[in-house]
């Protein structure tokens, strides 16, 4: 489909005259184009449904989330990938955000980069990309040519691949296994698909990064307990995490932390169960980390 014809290409009539609106009447515009995000999202759960599973499984495997797209997109996977590390304790190379043109691309575009479908096979060759591994393309017009060379070798690889579009009937969906089309709509802004489109792929990208990390037990309840406390307001938030985890008070869940080396769910089942360290840890390892199942085996999921 050509670029003229893509729906986030296209003129949008509520914002004609955006130029010579009030500044009240221009907020109050884009903030009503805003609401109809969400809206476009909802229409895919089953797809994002579908790929937390794969991704999940695949994750538990030992498998990477890669995320692979041009501009706007590229910036969101790296973001997504970047934020995991902090929220739930992941090593750094367990999720990957590659941006066509590289790292420098994240602050100034490269010309050219988006429309080499082989640069994304070099970026994945480059990181050993397995059948393990989960592949996201990103493209709010759903034609990068960068982002359909990636998806296309990790298919050659077998690694599980997702795409993420903004419009309907996506050249990258043809090229993933499973396709999610979020359909925004015109922009605000002629063309700028950093606004609404860029939005969508946000929220979807919270859903299935959020899903993949709850599927692997890296949740209790719904408090992060996999967040890495590095500093003073991360290890605040560690310490009312396992007071209102374990119902103890802040002092308790201060030595439970302190006692675990800052390993939150650790603590976490200690301050719940009243057992020592070790005992905790070699249960949680028998539940692969998952402390709502240890918990629950001990009958303390209360």
């Amino acid at each position: 489909m050509s670029l003229e014809n893509l729906t986030t290409e296209q003129r949008n009539q509520n914002t004609m005259q955006i130029d010579t609106m009030s500044t009240l009447d221009m907020v109050k515009t884009i903030n009503a184009e805003d609401k109809k995000v969400a809206e476009a999202v909802g229409t895919q759960d089953k797809e994002i449904a579908q790929a937390i599973d794969v991704g999940a499984e695949r994750y538990h495997e030992g498998g990477r989330l890669i995320y692979l797209g041009a501009g706007t997109s590229g910036r969101l996977g790296v973001l997504d990938a970047a934020e995991l590390v902090p929220t739930y304790g992941i090593k750094p190379e367990r999720a990957i955000g590659l941006i066509a043109g590289g790292k420098s691309a994240m602050y100034v575009a490269v010309e050219g980069a988006e429309d080499d479908p082989d640069l994304a096979a070099h970026d994945l060759k480059e990181l050993d990309l397995s059948e393990k591994d989960i592949v996201l393309g990103l493209a709010a017009s759903g034609r990068t040519p960068y982002v359909i060379g990636g998806l296309d070798y990790a298919q050659k690889i077998g690694a599980a691949t997702i795409s993420i579009a903004c419009v309907k009937n996506s050249l990258i969906g043809q090229h993933a296994d499973i396709a999610i089309e979020a359909v925004t709509g015109a922009e605000v802004i002629t063309g700028s698909t950093r606004m609404k489109a860029g939005t969508a792929q946000k929220m979807i990208l919270n859903m299935i990064s959020t899903g993949i990390m709850i599927r692997q037990g890296k949740v209790y309840q719904n408090v992060m307990i996999d967040v890495l406390p590095t500093n003073e307001k991360l290890v605040e938030r560690a310490k009312r995490i396992i007071q209102v985890a374990a119902d103890v008070s802040l002092k308790e869940a201060a030595t439970a932390l302190e006692t675990a080396n800052k390993d939150v769910g650790l603590a976490i089942v200690m301050a719940k169960t009243g057992l020592n360290k070790d005992m905790a840890q070699a249960l949680l390892k028998e539940h692969q980390n998952n402390v709502s199942s240890v918990l629950k085996e001990s009958r303390h999921d209360n």
